[in-house]
């Protein structure tokens, strides 16, 4: 079982900054992946950016040049640095951990962002 607890979304205008956050917790060392994952109402969640183990990173094209993901295997956290936001940006964001075939998601923190 992993536990993940997401925090640091909030309102920004467009052109801003916001830096998510995901403490993972539970059995780390079964984690293969960890992403933030986004869904809007009505909409299939779909990949913003993933990071593994070894620090492999992948983004969506949307976000390339604007988004970092990043971890702290000391903390068992990992980030999500947000620059140049835009308001098509604005969804719930969630964090994911992917074990073996499953995916374990954290409750999900609102990115509100205003023209």
């Amino acid at each position: 079982q992993v536990q993940l607890v997401e925090s640091g979304g909030g309102l920004v205008q467009a052109g801003g900054s916001l830096t998510l956050s995901c403490a993972a917790s539970g059995n780390i060392a079964s984690i293969n992946s960890l992403g933030w994952f986004r869904q809007a109402l009505g909409k299939q969640r779909e990949m913003v950016a993933t990071i593994t183990s070894t620090s492999n990173t992948n983004y969506a094209d949307s976000v390339k040049g604007r988004f970092t993901i990043s971890r702290d295997n000391a903390k068992d956290t990992v980030y999500l640095q947000m620059n140049s936001l835009k308001p098509e940006d604005t969804d719930v964001y969630y964090c994911g951990a992917l074990v073996g075939v499953l995916t374990y998601w954290g409750q999900g923190t609102q990115v509100t962002v205003s023209s």
